[in-house]
């Protein structure tokens, strides 16, 4: 058996596989509520094979949105509109995940197929934006410096979130501390320039990502896996580096999470980054090493022998994709054929008379 398609276990949950599906926002929910659309988009990635499906980035306070239009986990009426869906995503042979978010500074923005950029004026649903410090994302509005009862509510609604993702039904949690938002803001000294105990020292600028993964750890008891997506590198001058980030996710380990899913970048505009096949992978690894941590790969990830490679070189423990998914929602199923798996383990039963022929055709030719 490939490493890919081995199962990996995360305290009382085992994944089919280590090939799993990224967060992907798709700015196509109202009031917080997802519907047939994400329904869809989700359930059709566990048909193809994947092991672990993440829903997208959602909002654990309605001003943690990172779009009017973004979904959240705030009240039971999101609690009782994910659940179908989860349970779908169940009945293909997939666990379901669900990314816990705040959009900080990031928030209250035009999504990105609306014709129109950066912030969301009052009058149209927008709102004021939060952050650890009074520092605008470049072409956002500035926001509102969180004070020590925003703080203290920050982490409530963390807390909050878990419990009615739990209850709808997701068997794993992600704290979303990546990609410029909230949590993020407060561990770089790019977006972080307060001198209480919030501030300054990376031991004080990582306090409320730490509480937060205390509070969901608290909320969600010993057997569901916590993870936590970080940026390794701000890509900017001053900025967070990997071994900055790699000392995070060793407190963050202490403080109850279970692998780290490791991109970069998202917090300035003028972040500098080389973009090419598996160009996240070095981060992954680097947190791996100094950390001594379990971690997910992602960034340009598209064929199972590059994903089982990064594996078999001790980079990863698992992979995350995004946009090969949605170019084939079928990329565990054409991963595991690449690997030579056993479609018998794999295959929705529904697929297999009509992938047989194919492969057996394949092996007469050969």
């Amino acid at each position: 058996m490939s490493l890919l398609f081995s199962p990996l276990s995360l305290r009382d949950v085992t994944v089919r596989n280590r090939l799993w599906v990224a967060p992907m926002c798709q700015y196509s929910a109202e009031d917080g509520l997802p519907n047939d659309w994400h329904h869809v988009h989700l359930a059709q990635f566990a048909s193809g094979g994947a092991g672990l499906v993440v829903a997208e980035a959602t909002a654990v306070v309605p001003e943690g949105r990172i779009s009017p239009r973004d979904t959240g986990l705030w009240s039971d009426a999101h609690r009782d509109a994910w659940r179908p869906i989860v349970d779908a995503i169940h009945s293909r042979g997939a666990l379901a995940g669900v990314q816990l978010a705040h959009a900080g500074r990031k928030g209250s923005t035009w999504w990105p197929f609306s014709g129109q950029r950066g912030s969301v004026p009052a009058e149209d649903g927008g709102w004021t934006a939060v952050a650890p410090s009074a520092i605008a994302y470049e072409g956002y509005a500035t926001p509102v410096a969180l004070d020590a009862d925003g703080i203290a509510a920050l982490v409530e609604g963390f807390r909050a979130a878990t419990r009615r993702a739990l209850d709808a039904g997701f068997d794993v949690l992600e704290v979303h501390a990546a990609h410029g938002y909230l949590l993020h803001e407060f561990l770089s000294p790019l977006s972080n320039e307060r001198t209480d105990e919030w501030g300054g020292s990376l031991e004080n600028r990582a306090r409320v990502v730490l509480d937060i993964v205390r509070a969901v750890r608290a909320e969600a008891g010993e057997a569901v896996p916590v993870l936590v997506r970080f940026s390794a590198s701000d890509a900017a001058p001053g900025g967070l580096e990997p071994d900055d980030v790699a000392r995070v996710a060793r407190w963050a380990l202490d403080a109850g999470a279970d692998l780290f899913d490791i991109s970069s970048a998202g917090l300035v505009a003028h972040q500098q980054l080389s973009v090419g096949p598996g160009y996240q992978v070095p981060f992954a690894a680097r947190i791996r090493e100094v950390a001594e941590v379990p971690v997910a790969a992602v960034g340009i990830i598209t064929s199972g022998t590059q994903a089982e490679q990064i594996l078999q070189d001790g980079d990863a423990d698992a992979i995350f994709a995004a946009r090969e998914w949605l170019r084939d929602p079928h990329f565990g199923l054409r991963a595991a054929t690449e690997l030579g798996e056993d479609p018998e383990s794999l295959w929705p039963p529904q697929y297999l008379r009509a992938h047989r022929p194919a492969r057996q055709a394949a092996v007469a030719v050969r």
